[in-house]
């Protein structure tokens, strides 16, 4: 589901999409002619934040190789096609659409869309009733005028959950309202209510336009991005040292040196300190890693050989007691042949989920459809799953605005460090964080800097 636009819009007084200024650079729209730069540049990672790094670089001239753990690129762009349906394991949306340069990307790797339609929706009540329209827009009023008082309300060091709860202490065990507060809010940043800052919580910018749905793969993007490119796959990079002239990338035992160096891994392997510095980040990167939270969002797909269920909606709700547990259906007979439903795990019960079997997930999404559809459906033929926590590539889904820091932390990450070390990824842009979009420009703007270093000392020799 989209991250709700017209939520953000309801309860923000900044603009909509602003847009970096170095979008509008030469840089970005290709019109710098290649140059031998001689200078070489190691990027840590080959998710779309690396890849538009090491592209941009690559296409002027520097000498650019990219260092992957993982066997494939694209990072959290991970497609799972086992079940005959291309399953976004991660990524799954282009969020706002105009103007975005996935967008753009999508159309030129043959990545197919559908628009996303959060109105396309029935919602359930436990006992198989449904929550009439009249009634769940009434109750996203109510919710959007929440939102605003909670962050009038808020305090650096209250979570969303403690404002919220102080606020509508009614409203706390009202299923609907866990409904609302976990598919809209928690599905947007990741993060369980009690660990999300309750002033930042909603402070990150979009694109305007619909949202669109990918139907055939975002791993397309990875593999169009990454097409020409020097990439080392299986290669996990455990040190940097930026002692001297040149930075050294300790990785699978060797050691690289290049003039600059892009790190583009996940907020979560930065979390870990799997990725050792010489010497240590400054204070203030250190303390952005440490206090900026990496969220959690698992997804499950069920197939069936013939669908029971609403296959006109693109989404099927449900108000379970347990907030973020099985509590929203993505029907993949919206846009394909396949009997699927795909559904979610969110906040706490995210992390949880990842400790249940696979027969204990079908069980518990079984209990739900059974409540809407009745005692007879049948099990599903097959299921896929995602563990984001214990992802050891990632650590996470995607980063969130945590109680106890501002959201400028994000900002702060973007910052270099001696002029030797850059840092890409959405955790690195406040204005689009945990989006595809913040991932690829954070990726555009480090290889600006770069190219811009390495021009003036160029200049000066």
């Amino acid at each position: 589901m989209h991250r709700r636009l017209f939520l953000k819009r309801a309860i923000s007084s900044f603009p909509m999409a602003v847009i970096p200024p170095f979008i509008g650079s030469p840089f970005f729209f290709g019109n710098t002619r290649p140059a031998q730069i001689g200078k070489s540049v190691v990027v840590v990672g080959a998710g779309v934040a690396g890849l538009a790094s090491a592209r941009e670089l690559s296409r002027l001239g520097f000498s650019v190789t990219v260092l992957e753990a993982q066997s494939t690129v694209g990072g959290r762009l991970r497609t799972n096609r086992s079940l005959g349906l291309a399953f976004d394991e991660g990524a799954s949306w282009i969020h706002g659409s105009t103007g975005n340069p996935i967008t753009s990307l999508a159309r030129e790797s043959g990545v197919e869309t559908i628009p996303a339609d959060d109105e396309s929706v029935i919602l359930y009540n436990v006992n198989g009733t449904v929550y009439q329209d009249g009634v769940r827009r009434k109750a996203e009023r109510q919710y959007i005028r929440a939102l605003r008082a909670v962050k009038k309300n808020g305090a650096p060091s209250k979570s969303f959950q403690e404002v919220f709860n102080q606020l509508y202490p009614d409203r706390i065990e009202d299923r609907h309202w866990k409904f609302m507060l976990s598919a809209f809010l928690e599905f947007d940043t990741g993060a369980d209510l009690s660990d999300l800052s309750s002033i930042d919580f909603y402070d990150d910018d979009e694109f305007p336009g619909s949202d669109l749905f990918i139907t055939n793969g975002y791993d397309r993007i990875a593999t169009y991005l990454a097409d020409g490119l020097d990439i080392r796959l299986n290669t996990t990079v455990s040190g940097i040292d930026y002692t001297g002239a040149k930075v050294k990338v300790q990785a699978g035992g060797a050691s690289k040196e290049a003039d600059f160096v892009v790190v583009a891994v996940p907020l979560g392997v930065l979390k870990k300190g799997i990725l050792r510095f010489k010497p240590e980040l400054p204070t203030g990167s250190a303390n952005a890693i440490a206090g900026l939270g990496m969220g959690i969002v698992n997804k499950f797909m069920l197939v069936w050989n013939k669908p029971f269920w609403d296959t006109k909606v693109q989404f099927i709700g449900y108000t379970p007691e347990t907030k973020g547990h099985f509590n929203l259906f993505l029907n993949t007979r919206y846009f394909s042949s396949v009997n699927g439903l795909v559904s979610f795990a969110f906040g706490d019960f995210a992390a949880a989920s990842e400790h249940l079997s696979d027969s204990a997930v079908v069980d518990g999404i079984m209990d739900h459809l059974r409540n809407i559809y009745g005692s007879s459906i049948p099990y599903p033929q097959d299921m896929v799953r995602t563990k984001w926590a214990g992802n050891t590539n990632s650590f996470g889904a995607y980063s969130y605005a945590k109680k106890g820091i501002s959201s400028d932390a994000f900002d702060t990450l973007a910052g270099s460090v001696a002029e030797r070390v850059f840092f890409a990824g959405e955790h690195t842009s406040k204005a689009f964080r945990g989006t595809v979009h913040g991932a690829y420009l954070s990726g555009i703007r480090e290889a600006a800097k770069i190219i811009s270093l390495a021009g003036s000392r160029k200049a000066g020799n």
